[in-house]
């Protein structure tokens, strides 16, 4: 198959690209590298079955000239800065929302039917039930980038029910893992390479979420696309587990063998929007067969490790 990846050159698109290359695949990176990066596509563009497009998903022309003749599209391409979303309203209006109607217009241009969507879930804001299922409530949006989400998913429903699109919403936990670029996991060791001694948190530490390994979060999107088959397939994707922020500042900075001064902002959550308890319930993906392999705290490991061995980042995601 030829698959269309829209932020090849991002944290999950890269590690996407990478894994359709090994299965044998053609691959179509598409990227504006406003936050990808070059240095994660290194190992795709020495294959013959990978082709990278420079250009935004706002610039609707040459999304649709570079989506010719593909097969199936990923759309990964967002904006994720939650937790500054007040501050710029309009980038997750322009970026998530109308950049997915551009996705989805390109894709009727060409005749491509199938899409991946990374949504998340914060569409659920705050909810009463845990661990939240797909078809809970939607409560009050709490966040900006949630809200976009939401208004990005309803737009696919409406194209798979208007053009007969086949659709997979997948709300993710926070992912984890190699080419992590922003993140608690990467804000906590950056602040304590600057400051061993105290490390200042966000909100009460208290606060409770789910994450998910890159490469598991991989597993159940493919799996997904090979075996889920209604018109509109919604799926969570996290572990069957949460921990505390306090948990991982734990696991954290006893990896790197330190004992810093815990300075709390106080409160149950750390900004605006952001919801003190996500745990999502995940056993619609489950009875496709697939389940992650990693602990949140093997996550959490991984992930602090990778950043260890590419100190690098540090500098550039300043």
């Amino acid at each position: 198959m030829k698959y269309f990846i829209t932020g090849a050159a991002g944290f999950i698109g890269s590690n996407l690209v990478d894994r359709l290359i090994e299965q044998g695949h053609y691959v179509v990176g598409y990227d504006n590298f406003s936050t990808g990066r070059e240095v994660f596509l290194e190992q795709a563009r020495q294959s013959q079955h990978f082709r990278l497009v420079r250009g935004d998903t706002l610039d609707l022309p040459a999304l649709t000239n570079a989506m010719k003749g593909v097969d199936f599209v990923f759309h990964l391409a967002a904006n994720a800065d939650v937790r500054f979303g007040t501050e710029h309203p309009r980038k997750d209006l322009e970026q998530n929302t109308i950049a997915t109607f551009n996705v989805l217009e390109a894709m009727r241009t060409n005749g491509v039917s199938r899409i991946g969507f990374s949504s998340t879930g914060s569409v659920y804001g705050e909810p009463d039930i845990f661990p939240t299922p797909e078809n809970a409530p939607f409560p009050v949006q709490t966040s900006f980038y949630g809200a976009s989400k939401l208004a990005c998913e309803g737009l696919i429903q409406a194209y798979c029910e208007g053009y007969k699109f086949q659709g997979y919403i997948f709300r993710f936990v926070s992912i984890l893992g190699e080419r992590y670029t922003h993140g608690h996991v990467f804000d906590f060791f950056n602040s304590l390479r600057q400051n061993p001694l105290e490390l200042h948190v966000l909100g009460n530490g208290l606060q409770r979420k789910s994450y998910l390994y890159v490469q598991d979060c991989i597993d159940a999107m493919l799996l997904a696309a090979e075996k889920a088959v209604d018109k509109i397939n919604i799926l969570n994707l996290g572990t069957d587990e949460y921990c505390q922020v306090n948990d991982s500042i734990c696991w954290i900075t006893k990896h790197l063998g330190l004992q810093p001064r815990l300075i709390y902002g106080g409160g149950e959550r750390g900004w605006i929007g952001d919801s003190p308890f996500i745990f999502l319930e995940t056993q619609k993906a489950f009875s496709l067969g697939w389940k992650p392999k990693l602990t949140i705290k093997d996550s959490v490991i991984n992930t602090l490790t990778y950043l260890q061995e590419n100190s690098w980042l540090m500098e550039e995601c300043r």
